[in-house]
């Protein structure tokens, strides 16, 4: 819009012509946080769908230690977690990002949760993973690589500045100089 004689127009007074328009928040954060929270998602849900595909016939689910059963349950909830919250951010809602916190922070917790479910140490358990064996392996050093991204980028002040964000509605024009009409009973 120009003022008068084509120069643009000047702020006035508050309450008075147009509010000045508001810089829209760049998204890229979110949108990384998205698609790493789409691939923590597939790697967190294939993990436990592979381990029940491997077991042997006649094994059944009640034959297994606790704390598994508790390592493959955050597995599968973080993988619903970080699905739902991924779409969510794509959509630009703030629980999009809570809920990838929470799925990045359950698979933090069931990466470190596994090595003692299996009686295992830590350095030969990340040594096994670390070696490239199998699918499987690959799949938990994705997610040793992308939750911690995952749980950054879905944290940090430009996430959720971008997913807080909301436009102003555009106020009606009035000319500079016109008053606010008083209102009447």
């Amino acid at each position: 819009m120009s003022g008068p004689y084509g120069y643009p127009g000047q702020p006035g007074p508050p309450g008075f012509g147009y509010h000045p328009p508001q810089a829209r928040p760049n998204g890229a954060t979110a949108i990384i946080a998205g698609f790493l929270g789409l691939i923590a998602a597939g790697t967190s849900g294939y993990l436990p769908v592979y381990f029940f595909l491997e077991l042997p016939p006649g094994f059944s689910i009640g034959d297994m230690p606790g704390l598994v059963l508790t390592a493959l349950g955050l597995y599968l909830l973080a993988a619903l977690l970080l699905l739902i919250g991924a779409l969510s951010a794509f959509f630009r809602s703030v629980a999009g990002a809570v809920l990838l916190t929470l799925g990045s922070l359950m698979v933090i917790a069931a990466v470190l949760l596994e090595p003692l479910a299996f009686n295992a140490s830590y350095g030969l358990y990340f040594r096994l993973q670390f070696e490239f064996e199998s699918f499987a392996a690959i799949a938990r050093v994705a997610l040793f690589v992308v939750a911690p991204f995952t749980l950054i980028f879905a944290v940090i002040p430009p996430t959720l500045k971008y997913l807080r964000w909301r436009p102003t509605p555009a106020q009606p024009y009035r000319p500079r100089n016109q008053l606010p009409q008083p209102r009447g009973w």
